[in-house]
């Protein structure tokens, strides 16, 4: 069997989708990135690989913010940014889809697409208050797992309202209503509610969005967050299938695109952990930027590089 695969690695997740030859998908995974791209994708690669059996990969796509490093490891045939690979990811599944809520562990983004294609877009870099990582930091404060957080807020009948413009804020917010003895559940409640009046007020501010809306990222696993998104819109929000890994499909789709048009892969295979790989830095003098540089090794084989504003530097050996 051939297949194509899409490689997604963000902070906090790194994920895989293998599509056949008709771009149904086959295979997925999702893994935590835990701070080593590097580890993640050889990890994330094996775990695919297992479940694979015997198969050729006609196409490989990454995307996610790591996705230069991800295309250096793996040979990639195609590299995008992420607000393509999860629009051509929702869209694959959901040809009407007109707004596109993705929210990961590092940022949040918005996508507004029309006649099947991206018209604007919108993301948040800058504070954790609207991304999964926030929540995942205050489950661990409560001493529950992110899945237990979910449960918690989506069993409450009640919400603790919760300041969400500053994640400083918010944590300042909790203590104070914990020492005032708020259960664990309103404020699970509160803290969703809150992300999503961040999200729509910052990321999504002044924007029209449009059903249908599809919600995206492994925060979408939350249903209480999905809950808020409704509640505060009045419209159904829909979690697509593969919602987690919808950034990997997308990529995966466009290496089978890519691939159509007659090019020959350049994908290295699933057995990267051999590679010796090393990751330095450089700072370009150049010009007043002084962009830092990242490259990759395979011993002392230069992969890639790639980091300046220009371009000058991107894949360049």
């Amino acid at each position: 069997m051939e297949a194509y695969i899409g490689l997604d690695v963000g902070a906090v997740s790194t994920n895989v989708a293998v599509l056949d030859r008709d771009l149904r998908v086959i295979a997925h995974r999702y893994l935590r990135t835990e701070g080593s791209p590097i580890s993640a994708i050889i990890r994330v690669m094996a775990s695919a690989r297992e479940s694979l059996g015997d198969i050729a990969i006609a196409g490989c796509g990454t995307t996610g913010s790591a996705r230069h490093l991800a295309a250096a490891l793996v040979g990639a045939d195609i590299v995008k940014n992420e607000i393509t690979a999860h629009a051509l990811g929702a869209l694959h599944f959901h040809p009407e889809c007109r707004t596109i809520i993705e929210i990961g562990g590092q940022d949040s983004k918005i996508i507004l697409i029309k006649d099947g294609v991206v018209t604007d877009f919108a993301m948040n870099t800058v504070c954790a208050a609207g991304t999964g990582s926030f929540l995942d930091h205050q489950a661990t404060r409560m001493g529950v797992s992110i899945e237990g957080f979910a449960e918690l807020a989506a069993g409450s009948e009640h919400s603790a309202r919760v300041s969400g413009r500053c994640a400083v804020f918010a944590e300042t917010d909790i203590i104070e209503k914990q020492q005032r003895g708020v259960g664990k559940e309103p404020i699970a409640r509160g803290l969703c509610e809150s992300l999503v009046r961040n999200f729509l007020s910052g990321v999504a501010g002044g924007k029209e969005i449009t059903p249908p809306v599809m919600f995206q990222g492994g925060v979408a696993s939350n249903s209480a967050v999905r809950d808020a998104f409704g509640r505060e819109l009045g419209i159904e929000i829909t979690v697509p299938e593969y919602h987690d890994v919808m950034g990997a499909v997308g990529a995966a789709v466009l290496a089978g695109r890519h691939m159509a048009e007659g090019a020959q892969t350049v994908f290295k295979g699933f057995d990267i952990d051999a590679a010796k790989l090393v990751t330095r830095s450089l700072e370009c003098e150049d010009c007043s930027n002084c962009c830092t540089i990242l490259e990759v090794f395979d011993g002392d084989t230069l992969l890639s590089r790639w980091g300046s504003r220009c371009g000058k530097w991107d894949d360049k050996e």
